[in-house]
């Protein structure tokens, strides 16, 4: 008999995704302070976020499909030490070669919050799993603004190290909390390692729904993370503004978060197709208000509340379809997703940092409108197969 999902438990997973996927992004709004610090090119400093995104790729691809076949208590108590030093690594950094190292791993061991996704869709009843999942996504994605706007701040106020040292003591307390409350789940898969990893490729072999939910997640997310890549540049040059202030840009797509707990109920209501159609409608507006924004703060908040809202609703309904399709596999099957999800996003950082090396916020406004478009045009050629 599986552990009930109590709501103390569902908000504590969502809070906790949030905390920890929030060590992802610190680096963003302090990417112009760290060139500065090591006096390299704002090129150069992007590989930090570059590789932070690369580090959670393989963190999902290694240790998130473990959820199907070790106990959740036990991936935390090894996952929790890597994130700490990790993140105490890239505080001490006395060269961008380390800090990129150091990052690397704080985006490997910060795929955890991948494992809360499945788990909460897996102790939720069916009729409530698309709501389930919203909250815990609500969580990640408050998380993943929120974080702009602390190291923002801290940033600049303390210095960038600063954020990092805050980040690894914020750690601890909340490891000790998860040990204590999060209800063990033991799996059900008897196979070795090496035959879980290859049952990944069966299921991208053999699912069409979760090859497509992968590419239009990633498609998706690389939009979004080229916005975020290159914001803290827009500012410096045409506002004159610093991190803090371009991580204040997160508390207005926190709104869009808010509202994943809606979208998941909506979800577990409302047809996929249609929903899926409204979010790349969004995503296309979003950018197309990004290109005439270049010197509008008004612009460029209104386009940062509906990219949000455009990704959240994309990717909780990609997440439902996914799960309902392969409940014996969902650590598996999410794996698929998000990698492709945050490979993408990788390739959303670099793309941008091309970008706007090239073209400044007209070619990465140019590329946004061209992801979102891709994704209404690979959902209209597949979807009559993977609905």
């Amino acid at each position: 008999m599986k552990p009930k999902l109590s709501n103390s438990v569902l908000y504590l997973m969502s809070v906790s995704a949030g905390l920890i996927v929030a060590n992802l992004y610190y680096n963003q709004p302090l990417l112009h302070q760290i060139s500065v610090t090591f006096k390299v090119s704002e090129a150069a400093v992007s590989n930090v976020a570059l590789f932070t995104q690369l580090g959670y790729a393989l963190g999902l691809l290694f240790i998130i499909p473990l959820g199907d076949k070790i106990s959740n208590k036990k991936i935390l108590q090894y996952d929790f030490s890597v994130i700490i030093a990790s993140l105490v690594a890239a505080a001490s950094s006395t060269s961008l070669l380390w800090l990129t190292i150091s990052s690397f791993f704080i985006g490997f061991s910060s795929a955890i919050p991948q494992l809360f996704v499945p788990m909460a869709a897996q102790l939720a009843d069916e009729k409530n799993r698309g709501r389930a999942i919203g909250i815990v996504m609500s969580g990640l994605l408050i998380g993943i603004l929120g974080s702009r706007v602390v190291s923002g701040l801290v940033g600049e106020r303390f210095g960038w190290q600063m954020m990092y040292y805050v980040a690894a003591i914020l750690m601890v307390p909340l490891f000790i909390l998860l040990q204590f409350k999060l209800p063990k789940l033991v799996p059900e898969y008897k196979g070795s390692y090496v035959g879980l990893l290859k049952s990944i490729g069966f299921y991208f072999k053999t699912e069409p729904s979760v090859r497509l939910a992968a590419l239009r997640g990633g498609l998706a997310f690389a939009g979004l993370s080229a916005f975020w890549t290159t914001l803290v540049f827009l500012m410096e040059d045409n506002f004159g503004y610093g991190s803090d202030i371009t991580g204040a840009f997160g508390l207005f797509g926190v709104a869009g978060a808010l509202a994943a707990a809606y979208v998941g109920k909506l979800s577990d209501k409302m047809d996929a197709d249609k929903i899926i159609w409204y979010a790349a409608l969004l995503l296309i507006v979003s950018w197309v208000v990004f290109l005439f924004s270049g010197n509008s703060i008004i612009g460029l908040i209104i386009g940062v509340i509906l990219v949000d809202l455009g990704l959240q609703a994309l990717h909780i309904t990609n997440q439902n379809i996914i799960f309902s399709k392969n409940p014996e596999a969902r650590n598996r099957v999410n794996t698929i997703y998000m990698v492709g999800f945050f490979i993408g996003g990788a390739l959303g950082t670099s793309l941008g940092a091309y970008a706007w090396d090239q073209f400044k916020w007209i070619g990465v406004s140019v590329l946004g409108i061209s992801l979102s478009v891709i994704i209404a045009i690979v959902h209209l050629v597949f979807r009559k197969r993977t609905i």
